[in-house]
């Protein structure tokens, strides 16, 4: 069992499990759009949803993950974080990592209303809380929603203080896909970016030699069922403060701080992803 047992395994059961509030498409037509409807709405009529993945896979590679997190543990690469200025003083941020978890846990804990997915363990506290998500549009894996985030952001490294941000979210469940943008971000003039989670066939070279897949389906069948799937998460993130604070020095603090909060969010995103992997799959799939 892992440091965090309980935590995995709460956040396991919450990949296996729908938002809440979402609702129920009919047979011939999945689109629904509703005027912001709140996910926190418990109606059980609308808890069931479609999933675009394989739950036996998803079983498969959760064991897979478990089993060899004891025999070899996996070691985080580093995130990668690239920051450019455009000539209208817009600041890009591209990062991009890999995590030892399949591709569809990692969208769910990006998407997921509910949960811990952010957790800085060593001060147990959450680096980002979603406090409400509406539903604006819903069409079969596409969705549209209002979110209001809480991020907490790293004060001249004495304390932590929450930053409000409210966002127009896209998400995409099939390709793993999502884009944002600012309602209302405190100081910032631009905040919008979007991300995508790619697999990454960890054991590819060992278990496939020289015939290197290029789909689920063909490493599935090249490695015999026992290829770890990993994540690629890239994320491309534009923002500038409003004036006074996008000049120097106060533009230079907010861009050291922007990146060293993102950097300190996906290093807990891969702490969670560990968690996950040494407290286990919850159960057995059926043959």
């Amino acid at each position: 069992m892992g440091i965090f047992p309980r935590f995995g395994s709460w956040i396991s059961k919450n990949s296996q499990q729908p938002l809440k509030g979402e609702a129920k498409g009919s047979e011939n037509d999945e689109s629904k759009s509703v005027s912001e409807k709140d996910t926190n709405n418990n109606d059980p009529a609308k808890k069931n949803k479609k999933e675009y993945y394989d739950e036996k896979e998803k079983m498969r590679q959760d064991i897979l993950w478990h089993d060899e997190e004891k025999k070899h543990p996996w070691h985080n690469p580093p995130p990668k974080v690239k920051v450019t200025t455009n000539k209208k003083g817009v600041y890009h941020m591209n990062l991009e990592m890999t995590l030892g978890a399949p591709p569809e846990l990692i969208h769910l804990w990006l998407t997921h209303p509910h949960g811990s997915s952010f957790l800085d363990e060593k001060n147990w506290r959450n680096l980002m809380i979603t406090k409400s998500k509406k539903v604006l549009m819903e069409d079969g894996p596409r969705g549209v929603y209002k979110v209001e985030r809480s991020v907490a952001y790293d004060f001249f490294s004495l304390t932590y203080i929450p930053i409000p941000l409210h966002l127009i979210v896209e998400e995409n469940r099939k390709d793993l896909t999502g884009k944002y943008k600012k309602e209302k971000v405190m100081l910032m003039e631009v905040f919008e970016g979007n991300y995508k989670v790619e697999p990454v066939y960890v054991d590819q070279e060992r278990l496939c030699k020289k015939r290197l897949p290029k789909s689920p389906e063909e490493y599935r069948k090249c490695s015999g069922g026992q290829g770890k799937i990993g994540s690629k998460l890239t994320i491309n993130q534009y923002f500038e403060p409003y004036p006074p604070f996008n000049l120097p020095p106060l533009s230079w603090y907010i861009r050291g701080s922007t990146i060293k909060t993102s950097k300190k969010l996906l290093n807990a995103l891969q702490n969670t992803a560990k968690s996950v992997r040494m407290a286990g799959p919850l159960k057995e799939p059926k043959p």
